[in-house]
């Protein structure tokens, strides 16, 4: 197992469109290596998720903690769908986008479907906080960063959101946002 070094804004892995793991590659040792290495360094970094395309690897695959109490899931070829119009703010940070912070509006709640690391198939209805990480790790597989979504005048440096305050927590972003803060 390995720490993996995590892309930063700017590369271009990022944007790509990462491709299906065909499911009879699941359990080659080359995909379950990288699995294992995603768990070692999303634990390393303390991050909430890691998507392949942030560790170099344009495939689609995450890995991911929904409540802080649960172990970390991994999920291949994932598919995620909106099950209410209502939306939901958060203030999001990444670790392709260190030491920043930003309000993002997503889908309060969401279906998934997916494979697990064995290739059993999953799905979940998602709402509130495990919404949020799965829309923002599956963005990742389609070239999307949270900073695609964040709201204007919401980003800033994790520093001074702590010092003075989130836009969410000040009110700078309007009274009919429904938001929480992470």
């Amino acid at each position: 197992m390995a720490i993996l070094r995590v892309a930063r804004i700017g590369h271009p892995v990022l944007r790509q469109v990462a491709a299906p793991v065909p499911p009879d590659q699941l359990a080659s040792a080359s995909i379950q290596a990288l699995i294992e290495d995603m768990l070692e360094t999303v634990e390393e970094y303390d991050g909430a998720g890691l998507a392949a395309p942030q560790v170099h690897r344009s495939v689609r695959i995450v890995v991911l903690r929904l409540r802080s109490d649960e172990d970390l899931r991994v999920w291949v070829n994932p598919v995620l769908t909106p099950t209410s119009e209502r939306l939901s703010v958060t203030m999001e940070g990444c670790l392709s986008v260190p030491g920043m912070r930003g309000a993002v509006a997503r889908p309060a709640e969401v279906r998934v479907e997916a494979l697990e690391r064995d290739g059993s198939p999953v799905a979940l209805l998602l709402s509130g906080f495990p919404a949020v990480v799965a829309q923002h790790e599956c963005d990742h597989l389609d070239g999307i960063v949270y900073i695609d979504r964040v709201l204007p005048r919401s980003l800033g440096y994790v520093e001074e959101h702590r010092r003075y305050g989130s836009p969410l927590v000040r009110g700078e972003l309007g009274s009919d946002l429904q938001g929480e803060e992470e």
